[in-house]
């Protein structure tokens, strides 16, 4: 008798959207660890080389954990083996997340064999369970999967190799693959692939994407916790903890009062959520979760030495994060309204004018001021839509 290959993908609905499942969020943990080493790290080599170093490596835990999002958008979680195929990534992203504070030292390698080993295993898991019905899904990922072996030969290459040699081959690498989507994994022979073939369930991705966030906004608050915990309770210390929540606070407003939702609820009504979910959610919310993590490495100098110097490292963590994290936010919201928000526009010009002041300020007074320009931000934008609220029940459809 002729074995039927079983459907592994997601069954469609035209109502509501996949939720996130239980596994996918056990997944996540994996990713909570690659924070925290990704913004120990910075720290830890907060130099120009250093703070290259660390951006490769969050490029690549990023692009590791939003590729797995689209392929569970696709894939059932609930089906066994996909589950497996999760657990499996996870192990791997453990050994990706500790090599992480030696990955251009003793651990070059392992970081390399473990991220090769989850992009490229899980395309070719894709690939290889899908039915032969599924030729948009088939045609993709044989696209993906040349892409993927391409980049993943320089990553181990830079493995094997040290330093300056290593840095080189890995901006190399993570560039090939940053190009990728752009470039709709065009291969010699098989083109660039359709965007109908990259539809997505777009609530489904909002949410993968909001929960990320919250998994960078929650280092920020572990390492704000575990910091004052350790540290004589002193008025600047005092001072700096609750600067230190009140920023983490107004981000979370920032992005989630109003433009989280707005983006589920906008990508969801379209026909072609493939480009959105390529530019909005897997591009532009890297900029976002950069800006937290180093944002998180503020607060910590900021907790650290609250009435000491302002020093580039300083600025750069406190005030750089913070205008990363809204420039990250404003071009999302852009792809959603077609607009440049003003709050957002004020809050990162008042950021730039605060970068030559900021020498002059201990890190309790940048602190504060870079707060409350974003507490500014959240309060003026959730009150001027609040505003708006009246008009727009007279907006409906015909």
């Amino acid at each position: 008798m002729r074995l039927v290959k079983r459907s592994l993908l997601r069954a469609t609905s035209s109502h509501g959207h996949h939720r996130v499942t239980y596994v996918e969020l056990f997944f996540d943990l994996v990713f909570v660890f690659a924070i925290t080493q990704i913004s120990h790290t910075m720290l830890a080599h907060f130099t120009p080389l250093g703070v290259l170093q660390t951006a490769i490596l969050m490029f690549a835990v990023w692009w590791v954990w939003v590729f797995t999002s689209w392929i569970t958008n696709w894939l059932d979680p609930d089906k066994t083996p996909v589950r497996v195929m999760l657990f499996g990534l996870m192990l791997a992203g453990l050994v990706l997340s500790t090599s992480i504070p030696k990955a251009f030292e003793s651990r070059g390698l392992a970081f390399a064999l473990a991220y090769v080993a989850m992009q490229v295993g899980r395309s070719a898991f894709f690939l290889f369970t899908l039915p032969k019905s599924e030729t948009g899904h088939r045609s993709n990922f044989v696209r993906i999967l040349i892409w993927f072996a391409a980049s993943g030969a320089i990553w181990i290459a830079g493995g094997l190799l040290e330093g300056q040699a290593r840095l080189v081959l890995w901006i190399v690498a993570i560039a090939i693959e940053y190009v990728g989507p752009s470039a709709r994994f065009w291969t010699p022979g098989l083109g660039a692939t359709k965007y109908r073939d990259w539809q997505v369930e777009g609530g489904h991705m909002a949410e993968r994407a909001a929960l990320f966030i919250i998994i960078a906004l929650g280092e920020s608050v572990v390492i704000t916790g575990a910091t004052f915990s350790e540290a004589s309770w002193a008025a600047p210390m005092i001072a700096a903890f609750i600067i230190a929540m009140l920023g983490s606070i107004a981000m979370w407003w920032i992005y989630f009062h109003i433009g989280a939702e707005a983006g589920s609820e906008h990508i969801s009504q379209m026909e072609e959520t493939g480009p959105m979910a390529r530019l909005a959610y897997t591009y532009l919310h890297l900029l976002i979760v950069a800006g937290i993590v180093v944002s998180a490495v503020g607060d910590e100098l900021l907790l650290a030495h609250p009435d000491g110097h302002s020093g580039v490292k300083e600025i750069i963590g406190i005030v750089g994060g913070a205008l990363i994290y809204l420039v990250g936010v404003i071009l999302f919201k852009h792809t959603i309204h077609g607009r440049f928000q003003l709050s957002h526009l004020i809050g990162i010009t008042l950021l730039g004018l605060s970068i030559p002041a900021a020498p002059n300020l201990p890190p309790l007074a940048l602190g504060a001021l870079t707060s409350v320009i974003l507490m500014i931000v959240a309060g003026w934008e959730a009150w001027s839509l609040r505003s708006r609220t009246p008009v727009e029940p007279e907006i409906q459809k015909p």
